[in-house]
């Protein structure tokens, strides 16, 4: 069974620095049917003008996976981290016991465009911690490429939940396709681009929930970059 969640349909906010749109219930949006799918809870699709951002402010029991889609984005936190995330690099911070982070868009004269993911962690109160990789682009074009698991087999960053997270590329006509287990449910949000997801169409920031489908099979019918969720 696959339910396609619109781009349309999600909570929208223009806030002048930053335009932002929540697949499911976030911040001043509450819609009770759409509170997460599984251990997924947040998918916000973040634009922020140059120079503005997220001043420092807190979080604990959360597992927070940054993507940018372009532009560069600056963080910094309460564990003394201090980095700049740009496409192809994957951040992961566990909020755990507590932690405080700001969020700037690196540039003075370009917007960054970004995911932000929040995943509910398998169990409360572990120490924070941060981690951050870069993926080749060669290793998203024409396959799916593990970004997170609970383990960071294969070069993933290591999240506290029975989750897995992979990330493609595909150019127009190609084709991936992803076995589910059984038992288990699915995401998957197109970031940019066009595709069909089992022969259902998915236009950019469109997202849809995934349950008891043996395999995902994905085709791109322009350049497009997807994000799928593998959940327990």
């Amino acid at each position: 069974m696959i339910t396609i969640r619109r781009a349309a349909e999600r909570g929208h906010f223009d806030h002048g620095w930053l335009d932002t749109s929540h697949t499911f219930s976030f911040g001043d949006y509450h819609d009770p049917r759409h509170m997460g799918w599984g251990p997924l809870r947040v998918i916000n699709e973040d634009r922020v003008e140059p120079g503005a951002g997220f001043p420092p402010h807190a979080h604990r029991d959360m597992e927070i996976v940054t993507y940018v889609l372009s532009g560069a984005l600056e963080h910094k936190d309460s564990l003394g981290t201090g980095s700049v995330i740009r496409p192809g690099d994957v951040q992961r911070m566990s909020a755990g016991t507590g932690v405080r982070h700001s969020e700037y868009n690196h540039s003075a004269i370009e917007p960054v465009h970004l995911l932000q993911i929040w995943i509910e962690p398998a169990r409360r109160g572990i120490p924070p911690g941060y981690e951050q990789k870069s993926i080749a682009p060669a290793d998203l074009h024409g396959q799916l490429r593990l970004i997170a698991s609970p383990d960071g087999r294969e070069g993933s960053v290591t999240i506290q939940q029975d989750a897995r997270l992979s990330a493609t590329v595909l150019e127009p006509g190609q084709r991936v396709a992803y076995p589910l287990g059984a038992g288990r449910r699915a995401w998957v949000q197109v970031a940019r681009g066009t595709a069909t997801l089992n022969g259902e169409r998915l236009a950019q920031g469109d997202g849809a929930a995934v349950l008891d489908e043996p395999e995902l099979t994905l085709t791109a019918a322009e350049p497009t970059e997807v994000l799928l969720f593998d959940l327990g």
